[in-house]
């Protein structure tokens, strides 16, 4: 069985660009196009290839990254060796942080929308009366390390459960600390010249709840918390691998299935509103992203009535990794992680297209940014337990066939 991972510097990919990948794959490829994950990062200073922009220099975009994708797979499928794999991790919860905070009732004030009544202080939200973090985190950062079959190394993966780093410069295009950890162990954990590279790669866990890497209370200049974050937990990624038992006699499997979700189309109401909003800009409005959400109101209003998404699990001997399209918050990757039949679990959000942020039905209760919706939160209030149920369904089938 053969299967492929693939992490793209990007913000957001939509699933017609995976999609496209997948089929040039399967004319060049001959892995299964249904056994690649394929993932965003999040980097807030990269491309969102999610039809954002509407030009013809955007579509072409989107063609080059499907043809990037599949070459990145041809490339590592000319390169196939014997090889070895384990798993280790270690946990870092002074870096993580959950961004959504419950608040005393009557002290937030209203939404975009002009609604009273939430509960959250997140992005945009303000209110003194801050009771506690309104979610866990998960601190724990997972390592998939590959080696040769002489043990010299091959690959790694790691993955994490924050949103991004941050701290850049305006217009500037950076990978953020995904980028900086992967070429810290590429240039630490080097390769002879007979060799192909080694590949560093960094995914993003379950953060959709969660804020930037945490800094150190040190002042930096743009882009160097990025370097110095990614660093240190590349050092201690290398640490973790030195200790890792790695085994050659494992099997590989994928199981993929598409689920089809409701959207939260705006009612005349609603539409009404963003209308009214929009031909009055001038207008003052009791929150200062109305006019934001006005408009995502109009295009959230050109959206099907049904999204229909990709949900997958990989086995690799008794690790597995879950996979969604979502900003996944980390209650339930926790979730996943105790319910599943294999020891070592992790998620990698943002996988195979992009569908939101995925709140529970009780966050959504509390409100908050990553509730309202627009583009960024669409999928119907009942996505996450559909989404966590299905993962679960899939890491059992996974484990069916271990047995």
């Amino acid at each position: 069985t053969r299967l492929g991972i693939v992490i793209c510097d990007a913000c957001m990919i939509g699933r017609d660009v995976f999609d496209q990948a997948r089929i040039l794959i399967g004319k060049q490829s001959t892995i299964n196009p249904q056994f690649i994950l394929m993932a965003a990062t999040h980097t807030h200073a990269a491309v969102r290839a999610t039809h954002i922009g509407t030009s013809k220099r955007d579509d072409a975009y989107h063609q080059q990254l499907a043809r990037g994708i599949a070459a990145a797979v041809l490339a590592a499928e000319k390169n196939l060796a014997p090889a070895q794999l384990g798993h280790g991790s270690f946990q870092k919860p002074e870096l993580i942080a959950c961004r959504r905070f419950l608040c005393q009732p009557g002290t937030v004030g209203p939404n975009p929308f002009g609604e009273r009544g939430e509960r959250i202080k997140s992005v945009s939200g303000r209110s003194d009366a801050v009771i506690k973090p309104a979610g866990p985190i998960d601190p724990q950062f997972s390592v998939l390390s590959i080696q040769h079959a002489d043990g010299s190394p091959l690959a790694a993966l790691g993955n994490f459960s924050v949103h991004y780093c941050g701290g850049y410069q305006r217009g500037m295009v950076s990978a953020d600390y995904f980028g900086h950890y992967a070429a810290a162990l590429e240039a630490e954990l080097k390769t002879n010249n007979k060799r192909p590279p080694f590949v560093g790669i960094m995914s993003n866990g379950t953060s959709g709840n969660t804020g930037a890497i945490r800094k150190d209370g040190k002042k930096y200049a743009p882009f160097e918390w990025i370097k110095v974050s990614g660093r240190l937990l590349a050092a201690e990624t290398i640490r973790t691998i030195e200790n890792i038992d790695h085994r050659s006699d494992i099997s590989l499997q994928v199981v993929q299935r598409e689920l089809t979700l409701g959207v939260r189309k705006p009612d005349a109401a609603r539409i009404k509103w963003a209308q009214d909003i929009l031909a009055n800009p001038a207008t003052k409005q009791p929150h200062r992203w109305a006019t934001v959400y006005a408009n995502e109101t109009l295009h959230l209003s050109r959206y099907p009535k049904q999204e229909t998404i990709v949900l997958q699990a990989l086995r690799l001997g008794d690790v597995a990794i879950a996979a969604a399209p979502c900003e996944v918050f980390a209650e339930t990757g926790l979730a996943i992680k105790k319910h599943s039949p294999f020891p070592k679990t992790f998620t990698i959000e943002l996988a195979n297209g992009y569908g939101g942020y995925l709140p529970g039905p009780e966050q959504h209760k509390l409100g908050g940014y990553e509730t309202w919706p627009a583009r960024s939160s669409f999928l119907e209030v009942e996505a996450e337990p559909k989404i966590r149920e299905t993962l679960d369904q899939l890491l059992k089938q996974l484990n069916s066939h271990r047995n």
